[in-house]
Formats: structure tokens, C-alpha cells, sequence
């Protein structure tokens, strides 16, 4: 069984566990919009709980964009959850109406609940110059710096952020970094770091995720065909969702192959994510991007099992995991 709204699309979306339930929060908007790529401007960002990943109860939304004339009042975008001492820490990607959403940046909200969020009304972080390539370089269609994904440290109670980001150096279409950032434990102070070394032939990475497995770290993310060079156009596997594997968390990451978890012409689903269970089995689930029409689709997918062959890549199953 999948998530599946009946007046609403679905797409970016992160896990988190509390307990027996696991919580989904995912970018949502109304299918009343008529054109699925108006999405993007009309987000809020939605919220279920299931104990199974199967069945899930929707239960109010999470955030949605602020008041005028705040940074984030155009947009609020992909994030992700971590608890941080009592509390827990949501970081999102907010845009504004001032920019035209052409401007990127990552703000935080907090909860003790997982239902009830307070964001605070500046962002946290925004794509440094001296590493990042701004709207004003005229390479790419918008300022990128979001999709964060939070990784705490337990022994300095430091988090890092990995996040959607472009080098200021290179090709056009060989920009697509996976940004860092790092937070201190009272999540006053940041310090932007150099981006982690990728593959050529990226215009953007999308909804990065690391996880460990197996003693290997894993960077997740997903990528567009219509954002590669013209090499992975041609002789890539596709649109949807890759990965990367390393010894550390921080690189040096290598592709195993294509690099692909789940990829073909369609683009069928994207932005997968790799989520853990208590039993320590391992599933990857996404959402549905095009029916075999190539139409938009927007509803997540149900969760399959991820065997790790000897080598270190990945395979998902087709079996859905009961």
C-alpha cells in the first residue's frame, strides 16, 4: 500500500522514527492546480505516521510558507528530522516572494512533539560565495542550496548539513556538488565547508541522504536526465534516484557502475530514500514521478527491500517487504 492523496500531489519526502511509529513529512499540493509543475510554488510541507510503512494516517501538516515579507514566504521545501536533546530539529529549504524564489536557503523549526513546529524567522545557512555559485554567475536557473540532510556527531554534539549545491567552478552541466555546512550544539553558529568531491556530468544533485550500512557510508541522492551533460544524456541510465559509497561519511565517495538505485527513461519515481527498521532491515522507498505514459503521477511508493552485494553496491528488490 502506498501514500496516496486524493486531493493532493506528493513528492520530496524524509523519514524519521520515534518508537514503534515512523514519520513521513513530504511536499504536498493541491491537484485542483490543474498543472503538476505548478507544484513547486504552492507547497506545503505534509505529515503521516505509520507503524508499518504501509498504512499510514495523515495528521496536519508539518509547515507551510511564512507570513509576507519573510525569507521563506514564497516556498518551504525539502529537509529532514533529527532529534536534538529534548526537542526535535526539522531544517527545510525556504524561498521568497522578494526573490522570486530564485534564491535558496536553509532554515530550522523545532518540536517536542513531531506535530507541533516553531520555526525561527531567519534562515540558518545560505551557499557561500568563496565555494558556491550564486544566482549572479548566470550558469543555472536558480540559486541551489536546499534538500538539507542533517548527520549529528554524538561525541561533540556537533551536525553537519550535506545539501543541493553548484561549485562555482566548472562546465555547466559538471557543477552539481553535494554541499557541507557544519552547526554547532546550540544551533546559533555555522560554518560552510567545501563541497564534497562528485562525479563529473551532475548539474545538480538532488535530496541528498547519507546513511551507514554495513560499515560503508552511502550518499543518496537523485538526479534529472535533463540536468546531466550530454554524455549521461546519451549513454546514462536515466532519471531517478543514484548513490555513491565510501569509508567516512565525508568522501572521497566512488560510483560502483552507473551508480544507479533506481533510474530509467521515465524517470518513474525519484528521490528515493533508504530508511532502516528496528529489525535492521533496510528499505528503499520514493515517490511515483510518471505512469508508463509519462504522466505525472505524485503519490509514494511502498517499501522494498535493499540487499548490499559483496562489492558494496546496492539492488533493490521487487518484492514489496510485508
Amino acid at each position: 500500500m502506498t501514500l496516496k492523496l486524493d486531493d493532493h500531489w506528493i513528492w520530496d519526502f524524509w523519514l524519521v522514527t520515534d518508537g514503534a511509529e515512523h514519520h513521513v513529512f513530504f511536499l504536498k499540493a493541491p491537484k485542483s492546480l490543474g498543472d503538476p509543475d505548478l507544484r513547486h510554488w504552492n507547497a506545503s510541507i505534509g505529515h503521516a505516521i505509520s507503524t508499518d510503512l504501509h498504512t499510514w494516517t495523515v495528521v496536519q501538516d508539518a509547515l507551510g510558507p511564512a507570513d509576507v515579507d519573510a525569507w521563506d514566504d514564497k516556498s518551504t521545501w525539502t529537509g529532514s528530522v533529527v532529534r536534538h536533546g529534548d526537542a526535535w530539529l526539522m531544517m527545510y529549504t525556504g524561498t521568497s516572494h522578494a526573490e522570486d524564489g530564485l534564491v535558496q536557503r536553509i532554515g530550522v523549526a523545532t518540536s517536542h512533539d513531531l506535530h507541533h513546529w516553531t520555526r525561527r524567522p531567519h534562515p540558518i545557512i545560505e551557499a557561500d560565495p568563496e565555494f558556491y555559485e550564486k544566482l549572479s554567475d548566470e550558469l543555472w536557473h536558480d540559486e541551489a542550496w536546499r534538500d538539507p540532510w542533517l548527520l549529528p556527531d554524538p561525541a561533540t554534539g556537533q551536525m553537519d548539513v550535506f545539501v543541493t549545491a553548484r561549485s562555482k567552478r566548472g562546465e555547466r552541466f559538471d557543477r552539481g556538488v553535494i554541499g557541507r555546512a557544519r552547526l554547532s550544539d546550540d544551533l546559533t553558529d555555522w560554518e560552510v565547508l567545501p563541497p564534497i568531491e562528485m562525479p563529473s556530468g551532475f548539474g545538480q544533485l538532488e535530496v541528498p541522504q547519507l546513511i551507514e550500512i554495513d560499515d560503508r557510508w552511502y550518499l543518496v541522492f537523485c538526479s534529472d536526465v535533463e540536468t546531466q551533460s550530454p554524455q549521461r544524456r546519451s549513454d546514462g541510465p536515466g532519471t531517478g534516484t543514484y548513490y555513491l559509497v565510501g569509508d567516512s561519511p565525508f568522501g572521497p565517495f566512488s560510483m560502483i557502475g552507473d551508480g544507479v538505485l533506481e533510474a530509467d527513461a521515465l524517470g518513474s519515481t525519484y528521490a528515493g530514500r533508504i530508511h532502516r527498521t528496528s529489525d535492521d532491515t533496510v528499505h528503499f522507498m520514493a515517490w511515483n514521478r510518471a505512469d508508463e505514459a509519462g504522466a505525472f503521477v505524485g503519490d509514494l511508493t511502498a517499501p522494498r527491500r535493499v540487499a548490499v552485494r559483496a562489492d558494496g553496491s546496492l539492488v533493490v528488490s521487487d518484492l514489496v517487504v510485508s
